[in-house]
C-alpha cells in the first residue's frame, strides 16, 4: 500500500494545481464568468455521458469540436486569463528587485482632490506605478506637463473638453488626459457604482496603478487598487494609500 502514500513531488504537484484552480475560479467569479464556466462543464459532462451510453451521433459531434475546446476557452476567458497573468507578474519578486524605487511628489494632487471634493467636481486620476500605462495613454491626449493643482483643476473643469476620461500621472508629471478605460465587470460593483468608479476598478484589475476618483454627485473621494475600491476617504487617508501604493 506504499504507493498510496504521496511523496514530496506529489504534494508539490497537488498544491500547484490547487493554487492554479483556485486563482482561475476566483478570477472567473469576480469577473462574472461563472455562467460560461458552468456551461462548459455541462458540455463536458454531456460528452462523457454520450460516450458511456454509446450514443454514436452525439459522441461524434463532440469529437468533431473537441480539438477546438482549448481555443474556445481562451477566447471566452481572454480578459480573465490576462488579468490573472498580470497579477502573477505584478507580485513577482524579481520585478521589484530590479526596478528602481521612484519618489513622487503628490502634494498638488492632494490639494486638487480636496478642492474638487468640496466643489463636487468629478475626476478620475491614475497614478502609474511599475507597470506602464501606455495602452491607456494611447487612447487619450498626451500633454506631459508638470503636476500642479491648478492644472488638474483646469483639466477636470466641466467647461473644458479635457474633463472626460482619466488623467494619467507618471512621476510628478501629468502625462496624458482623456484616457479611455475598460469598465470592471465585477458583479459585486456593477450595481453599486457608476461609470467613473467602474473604470477605476477596471484599470486596477489589469495593472498595478492606483486610481483616484472624486464623485460628481457626492464629492466623496475614493481610491481603487488591485481590483478593490476604498470609498469615502479623507485627504489624510488618501495620502496614506498613495504613500503605501508607490513606495
Amino acid at each position: 500500500m506504499s504507493f498510496l502514500i504521496p511523496g514530496i513531488k506529489d504534494i508539490v504537484d497537488i498544491l500547484l494545481v490547487a493554487a492554479i484552480l483556485f486563482r482561475v475560479l476566483a478570477t472567473v467569479q469576480r469577473r462574472g464568468g461563472v455562467q460560461v464556466l458552468i456551461g462548459l462543464a455541462l458540455i463536458l459532462l454531456l460528452y462523457f455521458v454520450s460516450a458511456l451510453l454509446d450514443l454514436k451521433l452525439m459522441t461524434s459531434l463532440f469529437q468533431l469540436v473537441r480539438n477546438y475546446w482549448l481555443l474556445a476557452f481562451v477566447v471566452l476567458f481572454q480578459p480573465e486569463l490576462r488579468n490573472m497573468i498580470n497579477r502573477m507578474g505584478r507580485h513577482s519578486g524579481l520585478k521589484s528587485m530590479f526596478s528602481p524605487r521612484k519618489k513622487y511628489i503628490y502634494s498638488p494632487l492632494l490639494e486638487a482632490v480636496t478642492s474638487m471634493s468640496f466643489r463636487k467636481t468629478g475626476a478620475l486620476i491614475l497614478i502609474e506605478n511599475r507597470q506602464n500605462l501606455d495602452e491607456y495613454i494611447a487612447t487619450g491626449e498626451t500633454i506631459d506637463a508638470l503636476l500642479t493643482s491648478k492644472l488638474l483643476l483646469t483639466i477636470f473643469n466641466r467647461r473644458t473638453i479635457l474633463h472626460d476620461g482619466a488623467a494619467v500621472l507618471r512621476g510628478n508629471r501629468i502625462f496624458a488626459v482623456k484616457a479611455l478605460l475598460r469598465l470592471s465587470r465585477n458583479v459585486e460593483y456593477v450595481q453599486k457604482f457608476g461609470t467613473r468608479h467602474l473604470a477605476a476598478i477596471g484599470v486596477t484589475e489589469e495593472t498595478d496603478c492606483l486610481a483616484v476618483v472624486v464623485s460628481e454627485e457626492t464629492g466623496r473621494i475614493s481610491a481603487a487598487q488591485n481590483g478593490s475600491i476604498f470609498t469615502d476617504l479623507s485627504t489624510e487617508e488618501l495620502a496614506q494609500i498613495i504613500a503605501d501604493a508607490t513606495r
